[in-house]
């Protein structure tokens, strides 16, 4: 028994050492194996054991003792393993007896006696060695326990199960019960430590990796780093499709989070480039640069940030003598590196210009090597296009020749050499008729980048059309019949007389006449040249220059790109001149009706930026545009659609009216009506609408409900900006508006929604008036939900959120009030007219079945109280309406009507106006209401709570609440506790500026400065006899 005791006692000490940071861990577990070894009865180990192993499961909290003796029974009971050799029965019966006992108390009912087996399987199975071998009962038994466990309610036993089954999953069977499990988890567990678990645990495979990568758009940035790590360390870029680097390079890079962003840029891409044996060139074919521009470059920025300049240079070796590629080893990928790596260097304030000397020749050599290159550029045929091959080619060089056009921006140009040789090279580049129409935007860009006068620039882009659209054309002269026969004539003339000369020449040399022969011999001669001469005329008539104009599609194309860069790059202020009209005439309007969409297409953006620089030019053509935007073909639609917005953003829709004694006479009833604050209403004096304008809005309106996505997005988004911008104020657009952001239809709109939902609190809170035409468009917009018919979407919609988010757009404490003249405060908030049109609504119909949605709205309303026409004008609505059928409207009523006649702060006002209560009945005067100071005193019951809960006063005004925007969500609600005290606060705020004005500029009686008078001196006796006693 005393042997037996002292083993518990030296067991228990075991435990009581272990639970210390600085004990020797191994020698414990040497320690305590050796009693292991010594004892015979080794029932009475295991369970003095597992007595004491129960004290520390029983405690959740992660305990630094508690911790260490988990380790300590983990350690322990896997030092009976021996690695290379098959354990005992006797070693293994103890790892065997403790393993039973964890499995029996995983599905305890205390979740920290869960946890604690759940984390002790974990360290077991984790401790062993590679190659251990446990029973398939055993195994069988951890498996289906920790499955159970995988559904624990409590997060960390989760996790806990997570990390104990990471050893007994296999990722080559399809059918893993563990990997499904796994799976569920990643992707629906609401804890994300229990998904970073999962990731952490997960084996990579076939199946696995498609989850793993969308862990990357993770909520959680912790989840989406570690995703990006376990990318970075566990899988082969080539386990990758090209789409998916492409989607991890776009996402990681520009992640909101900066530690994301670390890991992608110093994790995953130097693992990738590892892969690659350091190859940038080789990781860049990876990621199709072609289609992917943009990624290659944000990744090449990366690598090049995390690299000495001095390494870049010399480790670029492509470069030959002459600083560039030599044309037969350019590709996709250097030429987007050399590109890339000369930007970064420009970038870059120290040490650019040495490394821009080692990396690029000088200005004139570069251009010559870019014409050289361009005028190599293929044509292909019809038949040459029908071959893919050729076609890739083709693709590839264009793409080559963007990089390198892109390149001429590092350019040195200062020296004015230099500079005329490159314009001149450019300008040589966009005459060439091989030169494709989708370089022509960047050759365009540098050419205009360099030249930067608009005088300049007109005359050289009008040359540049003019040689492009009328090249010179060398051809034959045709001569008429009898020119052609008076040359044959003249030929047969000088052959006779060659003929007859040398006849004579014989003569005189058989008559040995040997001076008349030397003469004839010098006439042969003549003859002889004469001939030659006149054949040569006959075969080789004369070539003659003519300028012929082509009207083909790529010859347009080209010619209205650069027109409309030019457009773009132009001052508005410059207006249009003799030039650009030529080529509007010549140009522009002819391209309107041609056969090919892409002409016609930008011949409409051509003709909308000619519009924004000429006011004339754009009433002129805006109705050409408004009927492109409703026939032609859907690209063609939306560019003009764009074009006009822009029209009206840039003049005002009041440029299109008519005289208002022609819009007198052509005014319409039925567009009138429909429309009816349509303009832009900052002239006090009225304005007559004319049908040129209600047919604008009408016909833009009209695009709301296209069933295109593309054109009532634009639409949309246009007639929001003319909103905002004050060009417009229309409550019946705004109705539209928010009826086609709450429509189911725009749900996948992702854009829409998104810009409508930016678009409605920035246009609420930006003045009173915007908040008066929301208050204008609150009825329409309901009228038109209630009558909507159960087959319209509109059916779907949640009749109280959007009572809602008008009730929050038109909050008087959240418009901006920064310099907003005085004048501009109105005594009756927008709250309190919207409550008067309601009520009014209710009197219509009061026992209608949306009834119910009008009384909540009138509850969620911020209403002034005290004494002021429109609180009397609410009082008598709602006395005329409190008797309804509906016992919670009633109580809404009444809370209302209480709130408005200020009873819920009567007690308060009783205990702070006792002071001048006892003034007011030594001094009685009927003209004492107009001092300053009795003003303040009735006011005081707008500083009250409205709930009615005490009547205690606020004396501070929120201010986070003035300056809080309204979220872009359309769950926008807000409790009925916090709403009454902001109300209260902010309201009491403005009720006491509106209040005090018109009582300091009364002036007050004499009768009542003789009170005041009599006041002050009573108070003043008062003080000197108490001072005197």
């Amino acid at each position: 028994m005393g042997t037996q005791k002292d083993q518990m006692l030296q067991i228990q000490q075991a435990f009581e050492k272990a639970q210390k940071g600085h004990q020797n861990l191994a020698k414990l577990v040497a320690g305590l194996k050796q009693i292991y070894n010594q004892d015979e009865d080794k029932n009475m180990f295991h369970e003095e054991f597992i007595n004491l192993l129960k004290y520390p499961m029983t405690i959740y909290k992660r305990e630094p003792a508690v911790e260490r003796i988990i380790e300590f029974v983990a350690k322990f009971v896997t030092s009976f393993e021996e690695p290379g050799d098959e354990e005992s029965d006797e070693e293994n019966s103890f790892m065997l007896f403790l393993f039973r006992f964890l499995l029996k108390s995983h599905n305890a009912c205390s979740h920290s006696v869960r946890f604690r087996a759940c984390q002790l399987i974990n360290k077991l199975l984790g401790s062993m060695s590679e190659n251990a071998q446990i029973d398939d009962e055993l195994y069988d038994r951890i498996y289906e326990a920790m499955l159970v466990r995988l559904k624990d309610k409590f997060p960390n036993v989760r996790i806990q199960a997570v990390f104990a089954l990471s050893r007994l999953q296999d990722p080559t069977d399809e059918n893993c019960p563990v990997i499904d499990a796994y799976l569920h988890l990643i992707e629906c567990d609401t804890n994300p430590e229990v998904r970073r678990a999962v990731l952490s645990c997960i084996g990579p495979s076939a199946q696995t990796l498609s989850k793993i990568i969308g862990r990357t758009m993770d909520v959680k940035e912790n989840v989406r780093k570690l995703a990006y790590e376990v990318l970075a360390e566990k899988i082969h870029i080539k386990a990758f499709s090209i789409a998916q680097r492409v989607k991890l390079l776009t996402q990681g890079l520009a992640d909101r989070s900066d530690a994301v962003k670390e890991v992608v840029q110093k994790k995953l891409l130097p693992a990738w480039l590892r892969t690659m044996e350091g190859n940038v060139l080789d990781l860049l074919h990876r990621l199709d640069v072609e289609n992917c521009v943009t990624v290659a470059e944000s990744a090449l920025n990366s690598l090049f940030a995390q690299t000495p300049l001095e390494d870049l240079v010399e480790k670029f070796q492509n470069l030959n003598h002459g600083k560039v590629i030599s044309a037969e080893s350019l590709t996709c990928e250097n030429a987007l590196y050399w590109r890339c790596l000369c930007n970064y260097m420009k970038s870059m304030e120290d040490e650019r210009e040495e490394a821009l000397e080692k990396l690029l020749p000088e200005t004139a050599v570069y251009a010559a090597y870019l014409l050289s290159y361009l005028k190599n550029l293929p044509i292909l045929n019809e038949s040459q296009r029908a071959d893919f091959a050729q076609i890739e080619d083709v693709m590839k060089k264009e793409f080559i020749c963007q990089q390198l056009i892109i390149l001429v921006g590092c350019l040195d140009t200062s020296e004015e050499g230099g500079r005329k040789c490159l314009l001149s090279v450019l300008q040589e580049i966009l005459i060439l008729p091989n030169t494709p129409s989708s370089l022509i935007a960047l050759l365009m860009e540098q050419l205009l980048s360099i030249q930067k006068e608009d005088d300049r620039r007109i005359r050289l882009v009008a040359e540049i059309i003019s040689d492009v659209r009328e090249p010179i054309v060398h051809t034959q002269a045709l001569e008429n019949a009898d020119e052609q026969r008076k040359r044959q004539v003249e030929l047969a003339n000088i052959k006779v007389q060659l003929v007859e000369a040398k006849q004579a020449l014989e003569d005189s040399i058989t008559r040995q006449d040997f001076i008349h022969a030397s003469v004839l011999k010098q006439k042969i001669e003549e003859l002889e040249n004469c001939k030659i001469e006149m054949i040569k005329a006959i075969e080789q008539p004369e070539c003659k220059e003519v300028y012929i104009e082509k009207d083909d599609p790529e010859t347009m194309l080209k010619c209205l790109i650069m027109c409309y860069e030019l457009l773009k790059q132009m001052a508005v202020t410059k207006g249009i001149g003799p030039t650009m009209n030529g080529i509007t005439e010549a140009l522009i309007l002819p391209s309107i009706a041609s056969v090919n969409p892409a002409v016609r297409n930008m011949a409409v953006l051509c003709l909308g930026s000619s519009a924004l620089h000429n006011k004339d030019f754009a009433i002129q053509h805006l109705p050409l545009l408004l009927q492109i935007a409703q026939l032609d073909m859907i690209n063609v639609k939306i560019s003009a659609l764009r074009a006009v917005f822009d029209i009206l953003q840039v003049f005002g829709i009041e440029a299109f009216k008519s005289s208002p004694h022609k819009s007198r006479e052509m005014q319409n009833e039925e567009f009138g009506s429909g429309i009816e604050k349509s303009i832009h209403e900052e002239s006090a004096e009225p304005v007559v609408e004319t049908d040129t304008v209600n047919s604008i809005l009408t016909l833009l309106l009209g695009y709301l409900d296209n069933e295109v996505i593309d054109l009532r997005t634009v639409a949309a988004e246009g007639l929001a900006k003319l909103l905002c911008s004050g060009r417009l104020s229309s409550p019946k657009i705004l109705s539209r508006l928010i009826l086609l952001w709450y429509n189911p239809v725009t749900e996948d709109d992702t854009f829409l929604r998104h810009c409508l939902g930016v678009f409605f609190p920035l246009y609420a809170f930006m003045n009173r008036k915007n908040q008066e035409c929301f208050q204008e468009a609150f009825l329409p917009t309901l009228k038109t939900l209630f009558c909507a018919p159960a087959s319209s979407p509109l059916a779907e919609v949640n009749l109280h959120n959007v009572a809602e988010l008008f009730v929050d757009l038109t909050r008087a404490n959240t418009v901006n009030v920064q310099n907003k003249p005085i004048q501009d405060y109105q005594v009756f908030t927008v709250h309190d007219n919207l409550a008067v049109k309601i009520c009014n609504e209710i009197l219509k119909d009061p026992d209608s079945p949306n009834i119910r949605i009008l009384v909540k709205t009138l509850g969620l309303l911020e209403l002034s109280t005290g004494a002021s026409p429109c609180t009397e004008q609410l009082c008598v609505l709602l006395d005329n309406i409190k008797e309804l059928k509906n016992r919670v409207n009633q109580r809404v009523i009444e809370k209302i009507m209480l709130h408005l006649h200020g009873r819920s702060g009567e007690n308060e006002k009783n205990r702070y106006s006792t002071t001048t209560e006892i003034t007011n009945e030594n001094d009685k005067d009927e003209d004492l209401s107009q001092i300053p100071g009795s003003v303040k005193s009735s006011k005081q019951p707008n500083n009250k709570t409205v709930n009615g809960n005490g009547g205690k006063e606020i004396n501070k005004t929120n201010k986070k609440d003035q300056g809080k925007c309204l979220s872009t969500t359309k769950s926008i609600t807000r409790s009925r506790r916090t709403r009454r005290a902001v109300q209260s606060s902010d309201e009491s705020d403005s009720q006491d500026f509106t209040a005090t004005a018109p009582s300091v500029s009364a002036r007050p009686s004499r009768r009542a400065k003789t009170a005041a008078l009599e006041k002050t001196r009573m108070n003043l006796s008062r003080l000197l006899n108490k001072g005197e006693d």
